[in-house]
Order: structure tokens, then sequence, then C-alpha cells
């Protein structure tokens, strides 16, 4: 991601600034504790769409 679009990013949530996590490929706020994904480069910064940082990680049950 390129630092210039980096630097004008904002979370849409509360303005906040973003971190980018390369090896996730999500903009990180650490405010709102969200992770905004970048699919094929483009960041997706819809709160729907967000993750949240502070779920439990979904687990798959073999049955």
């Amino acid at each position: 991601m390129e630092s210039r679009l980096l630097d004008i990013l904002v979370c849409p949530v509360c303005k906040g600034r973003l971190q980018f996590d390369r090896a996730q490929a999500e903009l990180i706020c650490q405010a709102d504790r969200l992770a905004f994904p970048v699919r094929d480069g483009i960041p997706v910064m819809l709160e729907p769409e967000a993750r949240d940082l502070d779920a439990a990680p979904a687990t798959s049950s073999a049955a």
C-alpha cells in the first residue's frame, strides 16, 4: 500500500489513524479495534465489512 494513500485514509467510524498490516492485508484502527480489508489493493472502508479485533476467532466443528 502506498504511504501517500495511508497518510490520507482514516477510520470511517472515528476518523482516527490507520495502520497497515501487510501480512493480513488489513487496515487496523486501534481505537475502534476494527480491521478493514484490503482486496486487490483497494481498501474496503465500510464498517459492515470490518473485522472486530476483539471477537473470538471462528472455529470449525467436526461432527
